[in-house]
């Protein structure tokens, strides 16, 4: 399985309140799908910086008493490492010192240049302790608001040296400076709080009727959905947008490049399927994806099932398509997180057997088309397939959701050489043998662009083709 990249959060309101950190908390809990390494928050209010993170989900980051910690501006960052080691010391948010002044960064994305930069910044005297590229965009902005006392500008200034993916939140007193790369890599909304606050549940605080206001950006429309929030746009690939004490105070276009290059993986895996990206619904890019399959694999079959939970959306599509019925042929382990989670294969193929079980009755003599969204390594396919084959299936046919991914990602995707792509040694003939499954029918790049609705030059299709937009 694939390694996700990470979440990103920042809210800020219009007035003080003691809820502030049960909303970053529970956005983080939303977006806990894009990393389960480690997670962190913080807070800027009139007595100064509250930071706290940690390693593991945001329920055991935050395991003791929640915090009672009054504010109306903070940010928060779900992690799994796609630069840098899994550590501590690479968790983040990153707080970011310069003389008097306090910068607090969280970023999601990979700067595929960051050890040039790096290097030069220590030759200029920066001490950077961390191997993570996010701190290195935290003195890099440190060192363009030198060069100019204008914060948008020296965002301006960063984007021209930054080369790679990045959706970045900073944290600066009562501001929160939010920007998107301009290829538009990684996916950033923004949203409208408007609410009416509640009982304030651990600090047995009622605070009245006051209707709380602001403003919240987050990598995924889901995190406003979990506030009641309204999603207002997508910030636009090399936008900078400003908050302050709940306000926008700047929205501003500061790189407009021709072609933009948004990341498929968020379409086909990354994003949770009830989220919105660039205005397109990902539940309904992968079930259009699924009907484009079934129209072109009519494969004769008793039922389809989906992998859970990855495929059931693409599982539908070919369903509905098909006329074949969706019957489930496998349980998933609801405690148990996402394999892509494991650090290492060993463990990663353990959780295979622990996370799903067959039903039996569903499955034996039955010849099933099974759907997911991806294959990369075929070690859990193999796996998935080899349990239904226990379990009496007759033909095990696999459509996948994701074209047969051929290229190492550099932009945020956990697989960075060719070894660890089993489409980039074997055809698919040989991967359905390797696999064990009676046939493998992928969906092709034109039914991903036709499924997505942007134009084909204006997405990140790097992983399929081997051709990279930087």
């Amino acid at each position: 399985m694939i390694k996700e990249d990470c979440g990103i959060v920042g809210i800020s309101l219009q007035k003080d309140s003691l809820l502030i950190f049960d909303y970053l908390y529970y956005t983080l809990h939303t977006l806990q799908h894009r990393g389960q390494e480690s997670a962190g928050i913080a807070i800027n209010n009139e007595e100064g910086t509250f930071i706290h993170k940690g390693m593991g989900l945001v329920s055991e980051v935050f395991n003791k008493k929640r915090e009672s910690i009054k504010g109306n501006t903070g940010i928060g960052h779900v992690r799994y490492s796609t630069s840098g080691e899994s550590s501590l010391e690479n968790s983040q948010p990153f707080l970011i010192e310069d003389k008097d002044r306090l910068f607090i960064i969280a970023h999601n994305g990979n700067i595929v240049n960051h050890k040039i930069i790096k290097k030069d910044l220590e030759s200029k005297g920066y001490t950077i302790s961390s191997s993570s590229d996010s701190e290195v965009i935290g003195y890099l902005f440190i060192e363009k608001l030198k060069e100019t006392d204008d914060i948008t500008d020296a965002v301006a200034r960063l984007m021209e040296d930054l080369k790679g993916s990045y959706s970045v939140v900073i944290l600066y007193k009562n501001k929160i400076i939010a920007f998107r790369d301009p290829l538009g890599m990684r996916p950033l909304c923004i949203g409208e709080l408007d609410k009416q606050t509640v009982f304030h549940n651990n600090s047995s605080v009622y605070e009245s009727n006051n209707t709380i206001k602001g403003f919240i950006i987050a990598s995924e429309s889901v995190a406003i959905d979990t506030l009641d929030g309204r999603l207002i746009r997508d910030i636009k690939p090399g936008e900078v947008v400003i908050l302050e004490d709940g306000v926008i105070t700047e929205e501003k276009h500061l790189v407009k490049l021709e072609h933009t290059a948004h990341c498929m993986f968020e379409y086909v895996y990354f994003a949770r399927p009830d989220s919105v990206i660039d205005g397109r619904s990902v539940y309904d890019v992968r079930m259009a994806i699924g009907e484009l399959i079934a129209q072109r694999a009519n494969i004769d079959a008793d039922f389809v099932s989906p992998t859970p939970d990855s495929g059931v959306t693409f599982a539908i599509g070919y369903a509905i398509s098909s006329g074949l019925p969706y019957i489930e042929s496998l349980i998933k382990n609801r405690y148990v997180g996402r394999t892509f989670i494991n650090p290492n294969q060993e463990d990663r193929e353990l959780m295979v057997k622990i996370k799903l079980n067959p039903i039996h009755n569903n499955v034996e003599g039955k010849k099933i088309v099974l759907v997911d969204d991806s294959v990369v390594r075929g070690t859990t396919s193999k796996r998935i397939v080899n349990i239904l084959r226990k379990a009496g299936a007759k033909e095990i046919h696999l459509c996948i959701g994701c074209p047969p991914l051929i290229s190492p990602c550099y932009f945020g995707v956990d697989f960075t050489t060719n070894d660890e792509l089993i489409a980039s040694k074997k055809n698919i003939s040989e991967i359905s043998e390797m696999i064990g499954a009676d046939s493998i029918t992928y969906a092709t790049i034109d039914d991903i662009v036709t499924a997505i609705g942007i134009e084909k030059d204006n997405l990140c299709l790097s992983c399929l083709t081997g051709i990279y937009h930087i």
